[in-house]
């Protein structure tokens, strides 16, 4: 029994097929098949069901399989280890960040390591949470920095809190709904073309709950982008408003560029955000300088 031999086991149990899991690792259908088979024969029984199109693992195979995650995923940690020793140095860094966290940190995170860390390789990737989970348990990324709410509790996922901003209401200055003076109601913003990040369920339900049906995201906005710096630009540029945490309108709103809209009632949620990693994944000694520069930069 060898770690080739349980991960060439663990590409069948993920695809369900010999050719598609020799394609996945790089082999022939018949190097592949002799592999598992050399496998079953050392533990003397049978691993995987073989059943025409679909194999599945029989019941042995399943318990087998869980154990080869943990050896794979600690041997793959080894060799982390002993390659971030090797290098001597602080090591590459490849971050994912959410809407939010894209909008406050990505350009700052990158300007303080060229100007602090010249020698680190950075990576820093804007993208859809759901791609960004499935790019960190490939590995292909370190960390991500998200809306907590946007995922679902994992066994191999690491979940630290970090903080809550609030969400609110933003318009370009001269905005037509400014000449009330005063608060506006939920009727009145839909009178405009509404701009918003993709909203978890938990943010959707809370919406409603607060402005009515009417406020359902899924009916209510009209301009969806995971790029917050683009919806803010569209906003300043039209009489479109957005609806998101309000830090990264800001700057803007101290410009005189752009104002906060209150609305009847008030709103009062907001988007909690985590820094997320694989569990038990060895950290590069890169990762405490991104760690310490989100926990400065991601405050209301």
């Amino acid at each position: 029994m060898n770690l080739q031999q349980l991960e060439h086991l663990l590409a069948v149990a993920g695809t369900g097929s010999f050719s598609r899991a020799a394609e996945q690792q790089h082999l022939t259908q018949s190097a592949l098949s002799r592999s598992i088979q050399a496998l079953e024969e050392d533990l003397g029984a049978c691993l995987i069901d073989r059943n025409g199109k679909r194999n599945e693992l029989t019941p042995l195979g399943q318990a087998v399989a869980v154990r080869a995650r943990r050896m794979v995923f600690e041997a793959a940690e080894l060799r982390r280890s002993a390659e971030l020793l090797k290098q001597g140095d602080l090591g590459a860094i490849r971050i994912g960040l959410g809407s939010g966290p894209g909008a406050m940190l990505m350009t700052p995170f990158l300007l303080h390591m060229a100007r602090h860390h010249p020698g680190v390789q950075v990576s820093v990737s804007p993208g859809a949470t759901e791609l960004q989970l499935m790019q960190l348990r490939q590995r292909t990324l370190d960390a991500l920095v998200i809306d907590v709410r946007r995922i679902a509790p994992a066994p191999d996922l690491a979940i630290e809190y970090l903080t809550e901003l609030r969400a609110g209401f933003a318009c370009r200055s001269g905005h037509p709904l400014l000449q009330t003076g005063g608060p506006v109601s939920f009727d009145e913003l839909l009178r405009y073309p509404l701009a918003s990040i993709p909203l978890s369920t938990e943010v959707a339900h809370a919406l409603v709950t607060h402005f009515g049906p009417r406020a359902d995201p899924q009916q209510a906005v009209s301009l969806r982008c995971d790029d917050i710096i683009s919806l803010i630009e569209t906003v300043k540029a039209s009489d479109a408003v957005y609806l998101g945490i309000l830090a990264p309108a800001k700057p803007g709103i101290a410009a005189g560029q752009l104002a906060e809209l209150a609305t009847e009632p008030p709103l009062s949620t907001g988007a909690r955000f985590a820094f997320v990693t694989l569990a038990g994944r060895t950290e590069a000694p890169s990762m405490g300088i991104f760690r310490q520069f989100v926990s400065e930069q991601l405050r209301d």
